[in-house]
């Protein structure tokens, strides 16, 4: 049997028909960027995570760059935030002209608060943290919100792979001052391109963001705001992501199924997860485990026909490009070198992730 890392076309298959009538009608509308589907989608993603503002952009790393500069970010700025989330937090810092400051992680591997306190009292010129819920597992949203409040500074979450992810009825999002999601075609809620939102409570924060993605105009043509560009979610990906809202919470249920599923298999070998399995503050975008062996493992389930990655295999700082401040890091250098990627998406067939947990069980001792 062949297994897929992802198969995106099982989830959207469902709903093709409404997709393709959403696109039609975009194009017979002859309004393709900010008209009625971009205006009812931020509506509808606002009141989904619990807030009163959406603000739809381009992708998710200019959410979070835009969040940061509606935050009063600026060159020479700092912004803490980890190293083993693939980087977006970090380019959008640096993008914005501020210096990231990395935090270790946890068990789970999101961001560390006990590290992230010892980080701020180091550096108290840190003026942003940017808290990724990685893999769709909510970090420790609770403590993280306590050590910010104590230093008063702005709190920005990375949703971009924990859409529905929830603590206590609060979505992911709803924890910060502004919570930044990407709608790539991979994520929870995918779009068919690029798109990305930031939600928020704080209509300060919303007015600042809806200009900062028009060139920071608030008239036509007058740039109030300095720092603006050109960053717009267009009609026909709002169009798409309305048709498949209302689906996700269904979507996540079965991502996490699947993971409980493997979390079993496991038992007894050296495949540990760190995720909290069935929990409703974990929506398995990515179904991630650590093995000690990892190359092994990896080269073990591709013979059985078995797709892998690694999410992510290598840290912000050890990109010689960027040319990052070094800390010594050891949560996530060890875990980096751990990490294996698993199959799971909306769609999955039982006979494919009987598969996998068969080949977990013999190959994850």
């Amino acid at each position: 049997m062949q297994v897929k890392l992802n198969d995106l076309s099982r989830s959207s298959e469902e709903l093709t028909a409404k997709i393709q009538a959403a696109v039609i009608g975009v194009v017979d509308s002859g309004w393709y960027v900010h008209g009625h589907q971009h205006e009812r989608f931020e509506h509808e993603f606002a009141r989904w995570c619990g807030l009163e503002h959406a603000i739809g952009v381009a992708s998710g790393t200019d959410a979070i760059e835009l969040a940061l500069r509606a935050l009063g970010c600026g060159p020479g700025d700092r912004v803490a935030t980890v190293a083993n989330a693939g980087g977006y937090a970090t380019l959008a810092a640096l993008a914005v002209g501020c210096f990231p400051v990395f935090v270790d992680i946890d068990q789970r591997l999101n961001m560390c608060p006990d590290d992230l306190a010892r980080v701020l009292r180091s550096c108290p010129e840190i003026k942003v943290v940017v808290v990724t819920h990685l893999y769709g597992q909510l970090a420790q949203i609770d403590a993280i919100q306590n050590v910010v409040r104590t230093a008063g500074i702005k709190l920005v979450e990375d949703c971009a792979q924990a859409h529905g992810a929830s603590l206590n009825g609060r979505l992911a999002g709803s924890f910060s001052d502004a919570g930044c999601f990407s709608f790539y075609p991979t994520k929870n809620l995918g779009g068919m391109g690029d798109g990305g939102a930031v939600v928020t409570a704080d209509v300060g924060v919303a007015d600042r963001l809806r200009r900062l993605r028009q060139y920071g105009w608030g008239r036509r043509y007058h740039v109030e705001l300095s720092g603006g560009r050109n960053s717009r979610l267009d009609e026909i990906q709002a169009a798409i992501l309305r048709i498949k809202l209302p689906h996700v919470h269904r979507w996540n249920t079965e991502r996490r199924r699947i993971a409980e599923r493997y979390h079993e298999a496991a038992s007894g070998t050296n495949l540990l997860f760190p995720s909290r399995g069935g929990a409703e503050d974990y929506v398995a975008h990515l179904c991630v485990a650590r093995h000690p062996d990892r190359d092994t493992f990896r080269d073990r389930l591709l013979q059985r026909g078995i797709a892998t990655d690694i999410h992510f295999p290598i840290l912000d700082v050890q990109h010689a490009s960027l040319n990052l401040q070094q800390r010594s890091l050891p949560m996530a250098e060890q875990a980096c070198r751990e990490i294996v990627t698993l199959p799971c998406f909306p769609g999955m067939q039982p006979d494919e992730v009987d598969y996998v947990c068969e080949a977990i069980r013999e190959c994850g001792v």
